[in-house]
């Protein structure tokens, strides 16, 4: 068995420490498929991980990473062989099960989508969780019968990954977006990714006063959660829906059924780490279509492996923009 370099966390007497170092690949956990794995990335769970919050890994030592792009090497199903393109995300890998912060992983071939012909690894992972949530909302909305016609379309969060993927997405399909920050230092960024407005963060930060407010939108991608998701849920159009998909201003949600009984909204929501293998497919192609690579490009920034964990600290805070890339070799 061939060594790889991994990023290895430990607990020590409570503290979550982080190390570099060379494993055998015999170490790797029982699965179908062994990646050589090319690129991760760094999403908000991750950082969470880095720093041992939410309780999320309970067994170590660890090694992180919730998602990761490369070549299938070894393969002891008919699903793949040797040579395979492969992406990964969710499943709990990076969390119960060892992820890709590392040149190695073995996973369920399951687990697995075939990468599109058109994205390269680091094309994938600048992607990502974050890019395949915010393709997941977009398909759950079309389908609520959401249409460029219908009117404006919010994203809040929309200077971070999941926002900031969506913005460029649904403004790439035609929409008019407008982008939720509090970071108006941003704008030129934002409208950069295809953004027609900005919406100042405070403006929807606080606790509704009232069920119902104006109707504004028709339709909303929320990476927030909290006090954002209820005053968007005042605010929505008739019979319009948001797609919730993140947490980053809290998990408590102080709203009304007001909005639903009297407008008809709808709440969908999103969730990308056991979503079906068939769906994922579908997603993934959406994106490789749907998404332009110029704007991915725009919004994403490359670290090696051994510069990550200085960067947990800084999406916790949300004083990353965009997208942060992992090349495991470096």
């Amino acid at each position: 068995m061939s060594s790889f370099r991994a990023l290895v966390l430990h607990d020590e007497g409570g503290k979550v420490v982080p190390r570099l170092e060379s494993l055998d690949e015999a170490r790797l956990p029982a699965g179908e498929v062994t990646v050589a794995v090319e690129y991760s990335t760094l999403n908000y769970k991750d950082g969470m991980i880095l720093a041992g919050q939410g309780r999320l890994v309970r067994q170590y030592p660890h090694v992180p990473g919730i998602d990761f792009a490369g070549t299938v090497e070894r393969s002891d199903s008919p699903e793949f062989k040797p040579g395979d393109p492969v992406v990964l995300t969710g499943w709990r890998v990076g969390e119960l099960h060892w992820g890709g912060f590392a040149e190695r992983a073995r996973v369920k071939a399951d687990w697995l989508v075939r990468r599109p012909a058109s994205l390269s690894a680091r094309q994938a992972m600048a992607i990502g969780t974050a890019g395949f949530t915010a393709m997941l909302a977009t398909i759950a909305l079309e389908r609520h019968g959401l249409a460029p016609a219908n009117g404006e379309v919010l994203v809040t969060g929309a200077a971070g990954g999941v926002g900031g993927i969506a913005v460029s997405l649904l403004a790439a399909l035609g929409y008019r977006v407008a982008a939720a920050t509090g970071r108006p230092e941003l704008r030129d960024y934002l409208e950069g990714l295809g953004a027609a407005s900005l919406v100042e963060r405070a403006e929807l930060a606080a606790k509704p006063t009232r069920p119902l407010d104006r109707e504004r939108w028709a339709g909303a991608v929320d990476a927030v959660g909290g006090n954002t998701l209820a005053t968007v849920l005042t605010q929505l159009n008739y019979r319009a829906a948001v797609a919730a998909c993140g947490l980053a201003g809290g998990s408590d949600l102080p709203a009304s059924v007001i909005p639903f009984l009297l407008r008809g909204v709808s709440l969908l929501g999103i969730d990308s780490v056991m979503c079906p293998k068939a769906e994922r497919g579908a997603a993934w192609d959406r994106l490789a279509h749907d998404l332009p690579l110029d704007r991915l490009e725009a919004m994403t920034e490359s670290v090696p492996l051994a510069q990550l964990t200085q960067w947990a600290p800084r999406i916790l805070n949300g004083e990353v923009r965009g997208r942060i890339v992992v090349d495991v070799r470096e």
